[in-house]
């Protein structure tokens, strides 16, 4: 993705791409080394060398093979993907090295459970790919101890060079007048435009269905257990008749959890670690619905689970007393009496909103959204019937998970099509300002410390232009060597 944010940038902004290069560099090659193709993790060149090395970190030929193949890998179907070459991708791993050197001489330390953490998410995010333990092994070659084990160290290294890279730029501030100068640098043929873009905020509220309906879903999915306990059918062909988890056809409502994961409903967690390996719960509420939750496996802090999601059906008698309620907060709102943002943290049952006040933002942060990345076609078409200032009338809709909610949107400002501005765009350009600012900063630590370090490069790489100050290093040291 940062790759793809580069390349973007380079289309525009010629010297931004060339401050950026090192720093790009480095934070592809974080994410690649956990993207993980298990076959090229546990696949290594035969006539593996030590290629380059940093102090005592050195980098194997097979470490940039498997490198390349993950990228090549990840690219495919994909249009217009730049794949690095092997001189690209051996910069991104000196200057990794070179970070964690720097890291363990200044005594920045990761603990223990952060390393652990990081493995077991790696771990997870594999399950939920090849979708069970058995398979991931399969194709592996490799228990999930010993896949755990070959984590340990690059998660390790990687967490030490993101601390360190924290430090080098964590006091880099911008000012009004360098971004101002950051902006008069750029091109005007060359500065983006942007389409017209809506602020939108949005209160949710789900109607609570009646009690009776509640108890009567609750019989059904006690029924359910009792077919499978009694052999009379399998809990697996249960989840395909009865789910209502929108996920259950793709991975038949399985999940793998780990107990110190903060993204599950904590009554979810709690009720599938209380389960021993076969034993399907009792009906468990959570704020999705109800759920029966049979446990598969489990290793310490981490479970398989499958689960059948009942979501008890909402009568327009509870939909309308949601929208009746939300009325009386529109006008609380509308007459000034709280804000809209006070409003949704005191009533919103979405529990993100109330960090953001009900803003909705886009895959960049920003709360300045085209109208193609809005939630769903509802917002859009009731968006077309108000003007920035407006907040709706309560609005019934079906959410991402099939459910019935009512809303109040308010449409805080929308922006007309224009090219980029130091008035309306100030934070982007400043963001983009600050971030040329840190990579100038990491590019002089870099050539400022560079030759405090051992450092050896193979002839085969000496004639990589990305890596010359590198090689300009290493061999003056060979030079010292043999005088």
């Amino acid at each position: 993705m940062i790759v793809g944010i580069i390349t973007q940038l380079s289309d525009l902004y010629p010297l931004i791409v060339l401050l950026m290069k090192i720093v790009s560099v480095v934070f592809s090659l974080v994410l690649l080394s956990f993207s993980f193709s298990a076959k090229a993790q546990v696949k290594k060149v035969l006539a593996d060398k030590i290629i380059a090395t940093v102090g005592d970190k050195f980098i194997l030929r097979s470490d940039i093979d498997n490198a390349s193949a993950d990228y090549k890998r990840q690219a495919q179907g994909q249009e217009g993907v730049t794949i690095p070459t092997d001189c690209q991708i051996l910069e991104g791993q000196l200057i990794r090295k070179a970070l964690v050197l720097q890291a363990e001489k200044d005594s920045i330390n990761v603990t223990e459970d952060e390393i652990q953490n990081a493995i077991d998410s790696r771990i997870r995010s594999f399950l939920q790919q090849f979708g069970s333990k058995e398979v991931l092994e399969e194709v592996a070659g490799r228990s999930i101890g010993q896949l755990k084990d070959d984590f340990r160290l690059l998660i390790k290294e990687q967490k030490l060079a993101d601390e360190m890279q924290q430090k080098i730029v964590e006091k880099i501030k911008i000012t009004p007048t360098e971004v101002r100068a950051f902006y008069n640098k750029i091109p005007t043929d060359s500065l983006p435009l942007y389409e017209s873009e809506v602020q939108v905020l949005e209160l949710v509220m789900h109607p609570k269905a009646n009690r009776d309906v509640e108890e009567y879903v609750i019989k059904q999915m006690m029924d359910y257990r009792r077919q499978v306990e009694t052999g009379v059918n399998k809990f697996d062909q249960l989840i395909k008749l009865y789910s209502e988890d929108p996920s259950s056809k793709e991975n038949l409502g399985q999940f793998n959890l780990n107990r110190n994961e903060k993204n599950f409903d904590p009554a979810f967690m709690s009720g599938s670690f209380r389960l021993k390996e076969g034993q399907i719960s009792a009906p468990i509420k959570s704020k999705f619905g109800y759920h029966l939750i049979q446990l598969i496996s489990r290793s310490g802090d981490d479970a398989v689970v499958k689960h059948i999601l009942r979501i008890p059906p909402i009568s327009n008698d509870e939909i309308n007393e949601t929208k009746h309620f939300l009325d009386s907060v529109r006008k609380d709102v509308v007459g000034g009496k709280y804000s809209f943002g006070e409003a949704v943290n005191k009533n919103s049952d979405d529990d993100g909103s109330k960090f953001t006040g009900g803003a909705i933002s886009g895959r960049d942060g920003s709360t300045y959204i085209n109208y193609d990345q809005l939630p769903d076609k509802e917002m859009v078409v009731l968006l077309k019937t108000m003007k920035p200032g407006d907040v709706s009338a309560p609005q019934v809709y079906t959410d991402d998970r099939g459910r019935k909610a009512v809303r109040l949107v308010y449409f805080k400002d929308r922006t007309e099509p224009h090219k980029e501005n130091l008035k309306e765009d100030y934070n982007r350009i400043a963001a983009r300002a600050l971030a040329v600012k840190k990579q100038k900063i990491l590019e002089q630590w870099f050539n400022d410390h560079i030759t405090n370090y051992y450092i050896f490069i193979d002839e085969a790489y000496q004639t990589c232009e990305e890596i010359k100050d590198w090689s300009k290093v290493a061999n003056a040291i060979t030079k010292q060597k043999t005088y």
